[in-house]
């Protein structure tokens, strides 16, 4: 049985949406990198906002980033107001989302097995 969407987690989506060219648009930092939102989490009383971030390539640590995105949640909460049809915008929350990463570690350890037991069987 397929999960139904609740309307915080269609919330959520619109406000990924909305934040993703916000971003685009207002933070235009070349030091930011590729920042990309990979997913908000909206409370069920619609209060709070978490939304997850990556960010390649960029030349800042993400202690910075974290910090400018933070910086501009009240810009970011006023934008949103205009753009979407909600009573009320959540307070934003921002969190680097380590997913990624930690996938691609998990991918290259995996990779480096298979090639070191790909030598063995060849000796």
């Amino acid at each position: 049985m397929a999960r139904e969407f609740s309307r915080t987690d269609r919330v959520g989506s619109q406000i990924r949406r909305e934040l993703a060219a916000l971003i685009i648009e207002a933070l235009d930092d070349p030091r930011l990198g590729m920042l990309t939102i990979q997913e908000v989490r909206v409370s069920k009383d619609f209060s709070h906002a978490k939304v997850f971030y990556t960010s390649m390539g960029g030349s800042l640590a993400m202690g910075e980033i974290n910090g400018i995105l933070k910086d501009a949640a009240s810009f970011f909460r006023h934008e949103l107001g205009q753009r979407l049809k909600l009573r009320g915008i959540p307070e934003l929350h921002f969190y680097y989302d380590e997913s990624v990463e930690k996938g691609e570690k998990l991918s290259s350890l995996i990779e480096e097995a298979v090639q070191s037991d790909a030598a063995k069987h060849r000796e």
